[in-house]
């Protein structure tokens, strides 16, 4: 638990410089600095990333892929001009942290399955980390568009050990199994009435994925909990940009459990844009 401080402390602005930088992919990198409270973050907590003279955008909080004390990272992918912009950064630039906010993912013992797609396994492979300790087996499915965009295999495979494995799947079949995440977990469910029962399924990629792997775990009665994203200006409940039905996913979330996220009829179908006008997803 924070103490009083931590909590202030976690509400300013801080400082901190990358110290490396590193190409997961043609389109994806991974920044890693050194920073006490990212370091202790609940699996699925976010910070809010200051890119100066650019923008505040939330970043999931990433592992320090080399396991250190007081290091953490965000990994993010070139898409729009704010996420460009952090892409960009290079070794020794400053950049500014706020949180972790939001609600993290529950860890749960027995057999688990983590469902990820792109830049979503991030909070997947901190929540792996928890669950080698805890978790009786643990599936983790990698989704990617091409061999060229597979992510963090060999980091999964480290933390996953002997206690479970790794699948990987690639939309066009250029790497591991064809077809989407979705696909492989429904085979996967499929077998498991006649080899093996989940106890849990974790979630978070592109959100029509999220949407179809819970639809499956309500399917199969199995709990289910998925890390969502939203647009967010404060990252503490104030501005409002985060709604989703009348969850905010900054505080609510950003992990929901199945029955709640299913609830929403946003959930799948709608997100909001920077002027809160509701978009399709």
């Amino acid at each position: 638990m924070l103490t009083t401080t931590e909590h202030r402390d976690k509400d300013r602005v801080r400082l901190v410089r990358v110290e490396e930088v590193r190409d997961e992919s043609p389109t994806v990198r991974t920044l890693i600095f050194r920073d006490d409270l990212a370091y202790d973050a609940v699996a699925g907590q976010f910070l809010m990333v200051w890119i100066p003279r650019v923008d505040e955008i939330p970043m999931s909080v990433m592992l320090d892929p080399y396991g250190r004390a007081g290091y953490a990272a965000v990994t993010v992918r070139r898409h729009g001009y704010s996420s460009t912009a952090l892409y960009s950064m290079h070794e020794g630039s400053m950049i500014g942290v706020r949180g972790p906010y939001g609600r993290g993912f529950r860890v749960v013992d027995g057999s688990v399955i983590l469902v990820g797609g792109g830049t979503g396994l991030v909070p997947l492979l901190r929540l792996c980390k928890a669950l080698s300790g805890r978790a009786r087996r643990i599936t983790f499915i990698m989704g990617s568009r091409s061999r060229d965009e597979v992510i963090f295999e060999d980091l999964a495979i480290r933390l996953v050990g002997s206690n479970g494995k790794v699948i990987v799947c690639t939309d066009d079949g250029s790497y591991g199994f064809k077809g989407y995440a979705s696909d492989l977990l429904k085979a996967l469910l499929d077998a498991s009435s006649r080899e093996e029962r989940f106890d849990m399924i974790y979630t978070c990629g592109p959100e029509a994925m999220m949407l179809k792997v819970l639809k499956m775990a309500e399917d199969h009665a199995i709990d289910a909990q998925a890390s969502l994203e939203r647009i967010m200006k404060c990252g503490i409940g104030l501005c409002s940009s985060c709604c989703m039905g009348r969850y905010l996913l900054c505080k609510d979330g950003p992990v929901m459990d199945a029955k709640d996220a299913l609830a929403c009829k946003e959930f799948g179908a709608y997100a909001r844009d920077k002027s809160g006008r509701l978009i399709s997803i």
